[in-house]
């Protein structure tokens, strides 16, 4: 038998292409992670690290939650696969209707996928198919936003506005134009939840549709607090803003919540925190804790009954995934839910954001931070590039934090935070000084 060499070190890492990594870089230093539990990860080396970044925005529950093991285990032995395709099963029923009763008032039709990039792309493709329903087939143009992100998918990326993530793979999708971004370090610096309001911003969208003709456009699609370019949060009124141009044009307003769906900014879906509700809610990661990977598209039943409006036997929607709805994700999923409600997870964000925003700005005065954002149980401490070496100083205090046993993210020269919703004060508390002790060590 062959023996596990990953379990003990770092053994041949070579086969293995990582995702969105310095593969080079990370095979010869590896950061190896080998079990968890509750708030914390296990180094191959036994040490314990904090989890700060909830894995990857996603387990929320923290992790080892004995409620979806046994519910996955159950599962696979029953029933481990069974089509969606012209059958069924009944578990994603009963999922679509735990979760109908959860999300935004009228979001209450759900397709299931397998990610946040093919919950990005499906809601695309639902919005293309709704307008030519409606007989506005002419509507095929998407605005976008500059730094968002919306998964890998080839639609993703196009509506998406993150260079790196575009420029390596052609022409993409046609079409498709983007709002600014909301960052404004020189105006709002330091601003403890939303920065003051900037109509200016959303208002662009105007100028957008002017210049392309409103019935050309199919959808806007933002994250209403966008994550991976760094924790950007909407001035005061902007999503409002966007919903009004956006109804008033018939526009679709379509708002990527994998990262803050579930409970990451004090309300289950960010739609509800911030009192906005678009036409499509995009999810993934929470949905499961992480432990199964699944993503879900909600749409308002106005559109689902578009698509069953022509009656008779014919498929609707020609699109869909082998794994969509699939039983041991249903299970884990279902298992979630239960968790998040029992414990009370989906707001306990709101109980803590004020603890949680006095531990990030109490690193204002340290070297080199020109930054600090925080809404929910999400951060972010932005720091001065170093000249000629954007990144480089934020993965310097990426890998001082590991090695000081805390697990954070950084994307360019921006860390960010999103710990697991169990997190405690004092674990709070212990995160920020580790994260300040590996800014204070890095030049």
């Amino acid at each position: 038998m062959a023996q596990n060499t990953i379990a003990k070190g770092p053994g041949d890492l070579a086969p293995f292409w990582m995702p969105f990594t310095a593969n080079k870089q990370f095979k010869a230093n590896p950061r190896l992670l080998k079990s968890a539990k509750g708030m914390h990860y296990q180094s191959v080396d036994d040490r314990p690290i904090l989890d700060g970044t909830a894995g990857l925005w996603c387990c929320n529950a923290g992790h080892g939650r004995t409620k979806i093991t046994e519910a996955v285990q159950r599962q696979i032995e029953e029933l481990d696969f069974a089509p969606t395709f012209q059958m069924g099963h009944p578990l994603p029923f009963e999922f679509a209707k735990r979760l109908s009763e959860m999300t935004p008032p009228g979001l209450d039709r759900v397709f299931f996928t397998n990610s946040g990039s093919e919950s990005a792309d499906t809601a695309l493709k639902i919005a293309l198919q709704y307008h030519r329903l409606r007989g506005e087939g002419q509507r095929t143009r998407f605005i976008g936003r500059e730094k968002g992100y919306h998964g890998v998918g080839f639609g993703g990326i196009s509506v998406g506005g993150l260079g790196n993530n575009r420029k390596g793979f052609g022409p993409l999708l046609p079409g498709v134009d983007h709002l600014p971004h909301t960052l404004n370090i020189e105006r709002n610096a330091f601003t403890r939840g939303l920065p003051e309001a900037d109509m200016s911003l959303a208002d662009r969208l105007e100028e957008i549709v002017a210049l392309h003709g409103a019935d050309t456009i199919a959808a806007v699609i933002v994250e209403p607090m966008a994550g991976s370019a760094g924790v950007i949060l909407p001035p005061k009124g902007y999503l409002q803003r966007l919903r009004e141009i956006c109804t008033r044009h018939g526009i679709l307003l379509i708002f990527d919540e994998v990262i803050t769906g579930f409970g990451r900014l004090g309300s289950p879906f960010a739609s509800q925190e911030f009192d906005v509700i678009p036409d499509i809610l995009t999810s993934a990661k929470g949905l499961t804790n992480g432990a199964i990977p699944m993503g879900a598209v909600f749409v308002q039943n106005a559109i689902y009954d578009q698509f069953m409006g022509a009656g008779g036997p014919a498929i609707e929607l020609f699109h869909g995934y082998t794994y969509s709805g699939h039983p041991v994700a249903a299970a884990a999923g279902l298992a979630t839910l239960e968790i998040y409600q029992s414990e009370g997870l989906l707001t306990r964000a709101a109980e803590l954001a004020g603890h949680w925003e006095d531990a990030l700005h109490s690193l204002k005065e340290l070297n080199h931070i020109i930054d600090i954002r925080n809404y929910g149980l999400v951060g972010a401490i932005e720091l001065q590039s170093r000249p000629g070496a954007p990144g480089a100083r934020a993965f310097d205090v990426f890998t001082k934090a590991f090695e000081m046993g805390a697990l954070i993210r950084v994307t360019g020269d921006v860390i960010a935070l999103s710990p697991p919703l169990i997190i405690e004060r004092d674990q709070i508390d212990q995160l920020v000084r580790i994260v300040a002790d590996a800014i204070s060590a890095t030049e």
